[in-house]
């Protein structure tokens, strides 16, 4: 199927993303660094979390983010399912997201993950789907030391980087992880890498607003 997992804009340019939120214990601390550097990047949230915290939703979109739909229970055996499972976890989360006044565009699979049933779901929505083009192996933050070393690695001008925005595990794991993404962001900086918004890198729009 039609993926997107990367930019065409020739520039010394990236785009953040980052899946599984929101989470109260690391959304507002990562906004807060985000701010600091003066990033804007895309927030892939699960419709539970944004059921669960909608105030961390409102707070993405007011500091000018992007919102995509990453389903609505995050089920990693999400592609497993038949047609109309997909329509409800991806239609429901939509449904979720459409409270706050957008309507995402760009869908993130589970896990990366596709298969030949998601075309349609996603045609009927008028959607399209994003993967990534550059990862940490976090393994949904439970692998964060050296974090930033390895996104610093592999990352290349154009590349989706992809990230997460969940609790880590472990003593002392949300200021280890804060510190790891500062350390990407420095990086960025330090390569000359500009990190754009996700839509501005890959062209199209990732969620539209409406009254």
């Amino acid at each position: 199927m039609p993926v997107i997992s990367r930019g065409h804009t020739g520039r010394r340019a990236v785009a953040l993303t980052f899946d599984d939120g929101p989470d109260p214990l690391t959304t507002p601390l990562l906004l807060a660094t985000l701010s600091k550097h003066r990033v804007k990047a895309a927030f892939f949230v699960s419709g539970r979390n944004a059921v669960r915290h909608p105030e961390l939703v409102r707070q993405i979109l007011g500091d000018g983010h992007e919102v995509g739909n990453h389903s609505c229970s995050h089920d990693p055996f999400l592609m497993l399912y038949p047609y109309r499972s997909l329509s409800r976890e991806i239609g429901g989360a939509q449904d979720v997201l459409a409270e706050f006044g957008i309507r995402p565009l760009a869908f993130r699979p589970p896990v990366g993950l596709t298969n030949p049933k998601l075309p349609p779901v996603l045609d009927a929505l008028g959607m399209f789907c994003v993967t990534f083009s550059c990862r940490s192996f976090d393994r949904g933050n439970r692998r964060i030391d050296g974090m930033a070393a390895r996104i610093m690695k592999r990352i290349r001008p154009d590349d989706i980087v992809l990230l997460h925005d969940v609790r880590p595990r472990g003593e002392n794991g949300v200021p280890r992880w804060l510190q790891e993404i500062e350390a990407i962001l420095d990086g960025l900086a330090a390569k000359d890498l500009q990190a754009l918004p996700l839509g501005e890198l890959i062209g199209r729009p990732v969620m539209e607003t409406h009254g």
